[in-house]
């Protein structure tokens, strides 16, 4: 298909990608389909149930889109590994995500877990992965990246995200590299509203641009743009999604990436807000987006499909712009979309676990998990009664989203031990979580706090039982990080600390077994924590 052959409505539909709520095909989707043309679908976990239906929902897409005489769709997600994977499912390999592969400082653990969880999102349908976050988190008060960067060092950061990249391509699954030019030293959350970062341009070069130069030099498909501000490339106080200094000076004619420029959603709040959809879209077009994301509302969708109709029409936008744009989109559409026609992806569902696969996930978190301090608390005593903290997480938000399939440390240390208690809290305890928390600790010897950290701090209540319980006479006390590594700044005086970068299955599992000196913790950490305890 070439550009030429194209309506203009059917060149801007295939400029975006949009989502919709449901697990089969409804009105909203084939709409937009058939109507309106889009290149691309996002799924998220309201259209994920079982694995074969994912698979059957792909194909069903596909088929619209063909039986409409459009343009193959790309069919993509956020499945960036650990706490950000919408395709949660026990069948579905539960690999790391970004800090846990970071803290193995071995790339080679990046590659080999992304080359998993690329063959089973092929044998889904699926074609394209908003990943990796290559953002350099250097903010220990960043509320939305956190343990989905790599690390705070941009040499290690740009090593493992390439590996990922790398991992993707080989597998014909389109990389896109996020948040340019960098989220990870923001103290916004981009869903909630504007951020900055504020540094001068020899500072961006050092750390923030450098994991994307990496990947670009890796060849990545596409690359994802941040709602986020930088002054020192853009005079004006536009975040990069809508900056020409940023996309076309920037990205296109310094760095010389020749892929695809995909915004991140413009339903987020720093650019509906402050900007509107429609508006966002025909201004992300301009500074030099190929692709726009607008993941759920249809009203949304539509506006913005046909405010960029408009912008052309009305000669706002050149059709030469927009021509360019779906070029570069038809270009890797063939390249890696007929690749995949050809490829008969096994329906992994159907078969028994790999056995190898279990294998490396378990290395992995046992190479994961840090031990940052131990004051003579490790290992637990296994014939005496441990009691467990469990932090659950019970509101869904863009990045934290409750797992169906869990493995708490209490049944994961029961393997081990014979009296272990178990008390599962909020992870935004209420005064009597707390109360009934610190009750029962009273008459116990060994106490392990788990903790979880999703946004900047640790939750107050979670830090009250932490000061509480160390007021008490314990010979254990271990405090035991499920997501964010900072915790420790909160609680500096805890005699034990552990990092587990994530709260899932095989983490759990290398973690009880570390508590009880069966297995090593042999992770590094990636990131700085308390400076007087880590020079």
């Amino acid at each position: 298909m070439k550009v030429s052959n194209l309506t203009l409505e059917q060149k801007i539909g295939q400029m975006f990608i949009c989502g919709f709520h449901d697990l089969v095909p409804n009105d909203h989707i084939k709409q937009l389909i058939e109507e309106y043309h889009i290149g691309g679908v996002i799924y998220f976990r309201r259209n994920i149930d079982e694995l074969e239906q994912v698979a059957k929902l792909s194909s069903s897409l596909q088929v619209i889109a063909k039986d409409s005489q459009n343009l193959p769709l790309w069919i993509s997600i956020d499945q960036e590994g650990g706490m950000v994977t919408r395709i949660d499912h026990k069948q579905m390999s539960r690999v790391p995500g970004n800090m846990a592969l970071g803290a193995t400082a071995n790339p080679e653990y990046s590659y080999k877990v992304s080359t998993i969880s690329a063959e089973e999102m092929i044998a889904l349908g699926l074609n394209v992965n908003f990943a990796p976050c290559l953002d350099v988190n250097n903010n220990a008060r960043n509320p939305v990246i956190g343990v989905r960067s790599f690390g705070e060092n941009a040499d290690h950061v740009a090593e493992h995200g390439a590996a990922v990249i790398k991992a993707f391509q080989d597998n014909n699954l389109s990389a896109a590299a996020k948040h340019f030019p960098g989220h990870g030293d923001t103290s916004v959350d981009s869903h909630l509203g504007l951020s900055e970062v504020a540094h001068d341009r020899s500072r961006l070069d050092a750390i923030e641009l450098k994991p994307f130069v990496r990947a670009i030099e890796e060849g990545v498909d596409m690359i994802m743009t941040a709602h986020v501000i930088f002054p020192a490339i853009e005079s004006k106080p536009i975040p990069a999604t809508l900056s020409r200094a940023v996309l076309t000076g920037l990205l296109r004619e310094e760095l010389g990436f020749e892929g695809i420029i995909v915004t991140d959603c413009l339903e987020m709040y720093a650019i509906a807000k402050s900007f509107g959809i429609a508006e966002g879209a025909i201004q992300a077009i301009e500074a030099g987006a190929d692709c726009v994301l607008v993941s759920h509302t249809l009203s949304d969708q539509i506006s913005a499909i046909e405010a960029v109709t408009a912008a052309v029409l009305s000669g706002r936008v050149s059709e030469s712009v927009i021509d360019t744009a779906v070029e570069r989109i038809l270009n890797l559409k063939g390249k890696r979309l007929e690749a995949l026609a050809m490829v008969d992806s096994p329906a992994f569902w159907d078969k028994d676990r790999n056995p190898e696969i279990d294998d490396l996930l378990k290395e992995v978190a046992c190479k994961s998990i840090t031990l940052v301090k131990d004051e003579g608390q490790l290992p637990l005593n296994t014939n005496e009664a441990v009691l467990v903290i469990w932090p659950e997480v019970r509101q869904e938000t863009q990045v934290d989203e409750p797992w169906t399939d869990v493995a708490t440390l209490g049944q994961t240390l029961s393997q081990y031990m014979g009296h272990v208690e178990e008390i599962r809290i909020s992870a935004e305890p209420s005064q009597e979580e707390i109360n009934k928390v610190v009750q029962a600790a009273e008459s116990v010897d060994q106490v392990v706090i788990v903790t979880y950290t999703s946004g900047s701090d640790l939750p107050e209540g979670q830090r009250l039982i932490a000061e509480q319980l160390m007021k008490q006479s314990h010979g254990h006390l271990i405090v035991a990080s499920t997501r964010n590594p900072y915790d420790l700044n909160d609680i500096p005086n805890i005699p034990a600390y552990l990092c587990c970068y994530e709260n899932t299955p095989y983490f759990m599992e290398a973690l009880a077994s570390i508590l009880v000196g069966q297995s090593t913790a042999e992770g590094t950490l990636p990131v700085r924590l308390n400076e007087s305890l880590h020079a």
